[in-house]
């Protein structure tokens, strides 16, 4: 059986078993499409969450970063695994006892003002139609690859897909077809990971892996990496390159945006009771630390394997001949995916060879005019095929890159479909119910839903094509822009009477501008390419590119609520109240004084 026949058979009944699932558990009503009828045990909750959390940008993208930089962009397994953490102890309880259904609804009612409550709407919007771009660049990617298509045909099959099932399933139908998602998308990440390990270090385990010997050289394995890439005049893998403040920035933006992000902050209104909210983010944790474990071991050694196959007899030996990436079995996948336009080569000397190396760097220019080399004829690598190629870079069977291939497809359509709900319910029940027409029917609102998701996947798909960077790039920009416009909303509505209604609407509005101004000076104005002033290798302010520039957003939010607050009246005493007893566990009594 032929590889594609594999691919298909595995992506096929992926398919079926999600939209299956979908028609089964089919949103009825109002509270199913938007919370699951909050009726959602928290270990499946947990798991759905990791699946919704675990986009194309943890599955796709994020190893092929961490490969191609190495510690500098441990950033965002950091980020994203601390801001899980936030999200346990300081949000997902306290909304989960509020009892709305979406993070728009309680902004609105804690801020007492209709006008704060379409803010976060923007905000909301703004935040997950840029996340969904990511999702869908991977979307493009995996299906491009897999089924032998361009990369546009994928991201159209892929959006066709989304869709079918997000569209008709709701939260109920998204919750439990994100579960079945999970187990695909876990199973495809770890079980190439431990193929790959056990061959380049005799460990099963991919996190000891890492941190053992190389079976072929005997040397640490992180050694052997790093004295590749140093011969090839690339950084060491393992040592820290960029500026200290952007990365501390990016991390501390990639945390708090994680906390404020709408899609994932709606899972934890899906369960039963508030202490449920805790034990789903515990569980959530529990099953994203599977992955993000995995993640550092599955860069390195994707890399070490590229150097490898560039340099099949080391790097003081020749590199890799046109003849045998054409006719070694070993090669298809560079075939394969140079269909995708996602890799290239090109023989720029004609000497019939393919240097890899790093032709920036001024001892390799001057051991290149030595060998007559003309540059490095790699040229290009897409950061985001790094997992689903490593299968096949590897050489491992075909079930496993089948199974890849579902894997890295589960991902993206899981994150798409989260965000794609949390945009219908920002319109339908914020927007038209809360707004514009209060007296709408349960009927009509579940339609309202619906065609706003429809309208937000056409918009996904076209941005998709254009996409402001790598999968994971464009995810750490809408971590951004819900860290400088939702998190302070919710923390200072949760923790502080103080802040009013013109403070939150003002903070919201002045984190939103300012973040969205930064990232379009340096990604182009509605991330049309060529509009922008600025790149983030040359930044605006100092060395504080703009994926970083999220945490300099929350504090602006934050500074200007606290001031429009001082100027203008005080909260109201109701509302004084009930930031009490979100806060404050059912049936506690006052402190006593002994």
């Amino acid at each position: 059986m032929d590889q594609f026949t594999i691919n298909l058979l595995f992506v096929g009944a992926s398919f079926a078993l999600y939209i299956g699932i979908a028609i089964w558990a089919r949103a009825g009503s109002t509270s199913e499409f938007y919370a699951a009828g909050r009726g959602v045990h928290p270990v499946m909750n947990g798991m759905a969450t990791a699946a919704d959390w675990m986009s194309a940008a943890s599955f796709i993208s994020m190893a092929g970063l961490i490969a191609f930089v190495g510690y500098d962009n441990s950033t965002f397994l950091m980020g994203w695994t601390g801001g899980y953490v936030l999200l346990a102890l300081l949000l997902a309880p306290y909304l989960r006892k509020f009892g709305k259904f979406t993070v728009s609804e309680f902004i609105g009612d804690r801020f007492y003002s209709p006008t704060a409550r379409l803010v976060a709407v923007i905000c909301l919007i703004v935040a997950s139609v840029t996340y969904v771009i990511g999702q869908m660049t991977g979307v493009g990617v995996a299906f491009g690859r897999f089924l032998e298509v361009s990369n546009t045909t994928g991201l159209l099959i892929g959006a066709v897909v989304v869709f079918a099932y997000a569209v008709f399933g709701g939260m109920k139908g998204v919750t439990y077809t994100q579960v079945a998602q999970y187990v695909v998308l876990i199973m495809a990440y770890t079980i190439p990971a431990v193929f790959i390990s056990l061959q380049l270090t005799g460990n099963p385990i991919p996190g000891l892996g890492l941190f053992g010997d190389h079976a072929a050289s005997g040397e640490p394995l992180l050694a052997k990496l790093d004295a590749i890439l140093r011969e090839l005049g690339f950084a060491e893998y393992t040592t820290h390159n960029g500026d200290t403040f952007n990365m501390v920035l990016f991390t501390l933006s990639l945390m708090i945006g994680t906390a404020g992000l709408p899609h994932v902050i709606m899972r934890f209104f899906t369960v039963p009771k508030v202490s449920d909210a805790r034990w789903s983010a515990g569980w959530a944790l529990v099953f994203i630390a599977l992955l993000y474990l995995t993640a550092p071991a599955v860069g390195a050694m994707a890399r070490l394997n590229i150097t490898d196959m560039m340099w099949p007899n080391g790097t003081d030996a020749e590199a890799v001949s046109l003849e045998q990436i054409e006719t070694d079995p070993r090669y298809d996948w560079m075939a394969t995916w140079e269909k995708t336009g996602l890799l290239g080569w090109e023989d720029k000397n004609g000497d019939g060879k393919i240097q890899y190396y790093n032709d920036k760097s001024e001892a390799m220019q001057a051991k290149a005019a030595e060998k007559g080399w003309a540059g490095n004829e790699l040229t290009k690598f897409n950061n985001d095929i790094l997992v689903l190629a490593n299968p096949e870079i590897a050489n491992l069977p075909g079930w496993v890159i089948g199974l890849v291939a579902a894997g890295g497809l589960a991902a993206a359509l899981s994150t798409a479909a989260g965000l794609l709900l949390a945009i219908s319910s920002a319109v339908s029940h914020d927007l038209i119910k809360g707004s514009i027409n209060p007296s709408i029917s349960e009927k009509g609102e579940l339609l309202s839903a619906r065609i706003a998701m429809a309208v937000s996947i056409a918009v996904a798909t076209y941005l998709g094509l254009n996409p402001p960077g790598f999968a994971a790039q464009t995810v750490a920009l809408a971590f951004g822009l819900a860290a400088a416009s939702i998190f302070p909303a919710l923390m200072m509505g949760i923790f502080s009477k103080k802040i009013n209604n013109r403070g939150a609407v003002a903070g919201m509005l002045a984190g939103l501008i300012v973040t969205l101004v930064y990232i379009f000076l340096h990604k182009g104005w509605m991330f049309i390419p060529d509009t922008n002033s600025f790149t983030d290798a040359d930044p605006l302010l100092g060395t504080v590119k703009s994926t970083s520039f999220g945490a300099i957003g929350a504090l602006v939010n934050f500074a200007v609520a606290y001031i429009v607050a001082g100027m203008t009246e005080e909260t109201p005493q109701e509302i004084k109240d009930l930031v009490e007893s979100v806060r404050i566990p059912r049936g506690a009594g006052a402190a006593q004084d002994h």
